[in-house]
């Protein structure tokens, strides 16, 4: 597999990818360079497994669907920039299924080789820099648009420039050995990216624990049709958290949709809501039912 890693996140790439070979079960793939939030996040979610870095989402999904790995950590969608781009295509696509979500709250990071006051430039990913923009502006320094905020941490670390530094995460610093010169330097205290783990087999939420749905469905071309779908949803007492249209193949008549609800298909009210909503649509694909995450509401 080619990547443009820098060398030294590279060769945290090869060693994590050797270890998650000799015990693919226990891997769990996701996308970016070792110190990425995704990798934070499996960190967080899963301690005691084994990281595997891929360069993109669907290297990600990949792995696991060829048994690379036995899951993914895959971001859907951030609290300032909404969802993930291509992640209502991918998810459905995959054949894989919703087993977990996890939240992670972006806490970025100013790291450098030496001090703030030899900064002059700072690479990042393009949403982290502009979440960092007054900070940046504050202390004169000039932004550099990366493809990847822990690479761009590798980066600066393998150059040995002084006077460049980087926006990441904490994680990333300690990965490759940078000064961390500030932290939460956001400008947005409530950025948070939520993140779901895909498996190739479903696992049903135990009886009784919260537990959350995602489904998409295709509406049928007649009047009142998404209000007819989602009547089963408001008669059932079914709380429905996320709705978003999207099209495909450049169809215009008949819109895709995402959508979670809280509950689960072995709940009554939530059966019969589904059921609803299958006879005033075209197809419905659950993609997962999974426990609800403790920090949802935070």
């Amino acid at each position: 597999m080619t990547s443009s890693y820098p060398p030294l996140a590279q060769a945290l790439v090869d060693r994590m990818g050797k270890a998650a070979a000799a015990d693919p079960a226990r891997a769990v793939a996701f996308q970016g360079a070792p110190g990425a939030y995704s990798h934070q996040a499996v960190r967080e979610a899963f301690p005691d497994r084994l990281p595997l870095p891929c360069p993109g989402f669907e290297d990600a999904i990949e792995a696991v669907q060829a048994g690379r790995a036995g899951c993914a950590m895959i971001p859907i969608e951030n609290s300032l920039h909404g969802r993930v781009a291509d992640i209502h295509f991918l998810l459905p696509e995959s054949g894989l299924s919703i087993t977990a979500e996890h939240f992670v709250r972006v806490r970025h990071c100013l790291l450098g080789l030496k001090d703030k006051a030899a900064l002059r430039e700072v690479k990042s990913h393009p949403q982290a820099l502009g979440q960092v923009r007054r900070h940046l502006r504050a202390w004169g320094i000039a932004p550099v648009q990366y493809f990847d905020t822990a690479a761009a941490a590798a980066a600066v670390a393998g150059e040995g420039d002084p006077a460049m530094g980087a926006i990441a995460s904490r994680l990333a610093g300690e990965l490759y050995g940078l000064n961390i010169l500030a932290e939460g330097v956001e400008d947005a205290d409530h950025n948070t990216t939520r993140f779901v783990v895909l498996s190739r087999e479903a696992i049903a939420p135990p009886p009784g624990v919260p537990a959350m749905t995602s489904f998409n469905f295709e509406v049928r071309s007649v009047p009142a049709a998404l209000f007819k779908a989602l009547g089963g949803f408001a008669t059932n007492g079914v709380n429905m958290t996320k709705l978003e249209s999207y099209l495909r193949d450049g169809k215009f008549a008949q819109a895709e949709f995402y959508a979670e609800i809280e509950g689960s298909p072995q709940e009554p009210a939530v059966q019969r809501a589904m059921e609803e909503l299958a006879f005033f649509t075209n197809w419905v694909k659950v993609i997962g039912s999974y426990p609800k995450a403790r920090d949802r509401a935070e």
